[in-house]
């Protein structure tokens, strides 16, 4: 597993150009997710995202993993999240191939219903 620690940039407040925001969350988000094959947001004490990370792990693959809980903005991203989830239930949530899978339940039907896999593959993730 790959843990993402902040950048100098997630230290900064959003910046600004006149009226217009810059660097909002969910562009952020948008930036984290497509940096790397499979991304997880998460938090390092939740249990489900410790389990979703021993899944990839266990497949294989070698997930870049953001724990909003030790980043300096980790708050202005759960919130992002949380909208573009519309559910307050959000770690983990998992992007592969800078596509949003989802949460837990997700992840695990589409391991469950054999989907999982391919979509690892087309990402580069998995090569077997």
């Amino acid at each position: 597993m790959h843990y993402q620690t902040a950048s100098w940039e997630s230290y900064m407040g959003p910046r600004s150009r006149g009226n217009v925001v810059v660097d909002d969350p969910l562009q952020r988000i948008e930036r984290l997710a497509s940096d790397n094959a499979v991304v997880i947001f998460s938090i390092s004490t939740c249990c489900m995202c410790h389990a979703i990370k021993r899944l990839f792990c266990g497949m294989g693959v070698n997930p870049t993993v953001h724990e909003l809980d030790q980043d300096p903005r980790g708050k202005e991203l759960e919130r992002a999240l949380i909208m573009l989830l519309g559910s307050t239930s959000v770690v983990p949530v998992v992007f592969i191939g800078g596509k949003l899978v989802g949460t837990m339940d997700r992840v695990m039907a589409s391991h469950i219903n054999g989907t999982l896999v391919p979509l690892l593959k087309e990402a580069g993730a998995l090569w077997l």
